[in-house]
């Protein structure tokens, strides 16, 4: 697997793709409001994305797709390495180009773990962890981020999840706590509950502070992920909402389809944001 992939990203023409030459979906309103349509949104990825991907795979892949921006999961960057292993990490990704701008989805169940994953973050160099803390633990976290200045994005997982399955789950959490604690509004599992993902972004734009944004197939708990555009998901309206409130966090793309050979879709889904942003 590892032969075929390198010779695909050496000769598929990745970078040709992601310029914007897929096609989407017709019939969407093109926004002539100068006021927000020329804001710069910047997409990058979740690294959860290339999980079934080496290091060295996932630089080559996001140099070739021109990302610079990028979150990584555990796979990536080790929860047991050491300070210095990490450190290695976050310097080799620098000099490659890439801002390694947080890590996550963290999960933390206790206070071991709060510990655990803020001593992590410290030592990655991490300026944002993207994560799910148990609701108990709110106030040492904030003592945490308080210490550390290292900000927490926490991310919304749908219908099955029982802390923060909605934006508005976490937002009433959160609102009277530190202005370094925010969210990572995910659109798939937002579009699970039956919500609009766009109107969710506006409503909690003063505390959002990180999107993924992929595609599922049926606004319903079991709709499956799929290739960006090819879903029920309206990623236009998402983008212009993201416009017109000029959002300067990250578009972080977040393809889970298909895990072993998920350069295909990842591709695909870049050039169809990338097209979209180019004619709206």
């Amino acid at each position: 697997m590892a032969l075929s992939r390198k010779n695909f990203i050496k000769t598929s023409g990745l970078g040709v793709l992601a310029l914007g030459t897929a096609s989407f979906k017709s019939g969407q309103p093109k926004n002539t409001d100068t006021t927000y349509n020329n804001h710069k949104l910047n997409i990058g990825l979740a690294s959860f994305t290339l999980r079934k991907y080496s290091l060295d795979e996932l630089i080559e892949i996001t140099a070739r797709l021109n990302i610079k921006d990028v979150a990584f999961k555990s796979v990536h960057l080790p929860y047991d390495a050491d300070k210095s292993k990490l450190s290695y990490i976050h310097e080799k990704v620098k000099a490659r180009g890439l801002n390694l701008y947080g890590g996550g989805v963290i999960y933390m169940k206790s206070p071991e773990d709060v510990e655990t994953y803020f001593n992590y973050a410290e030592n990655a160099g991490l300026p944002m962890i993207i994560g799910a803390p148990e609701h108990h633990l709110l106030p040492l976290v904030e003592e945490k981020i308080k210490k550390t200045n290292i900000r927490l994005a926490i991310h919304n997982h749908g219908p099955e999840d029982k802390i923060f399955p909605s934006p508005k789950s976490v937002y009433d959490k959160i609102k009277d706590l530190d202005d370094r604690i925010g969210l990572c509004i995910d659109v798939g599992h937002t579009f699970r509950l039956g919500l609009d993902p766009a109107e969710e972004l506006i409503k909690y734009k003063n505390k959002l502070f990180d999107v993924h944004i992929k595609d599922i197939d049926a606004p319903v708990a079991e709709g499956n992920k799929t290739v960006l555009g090819h879903g029920k998901i309206n990623i236009p309206s998402i983008l212009t909402a993201l416009r017109e409130i000029k959002y300067t966090g990250i578009v972080a793309i977040e393809y889970e389809k298909d895990a072993d050979h998920a350069i295909y879709g990842l591709s695909e889904s870049i050039g169809y944001i990338r097209g979209i942003l180019k004619t709206t």
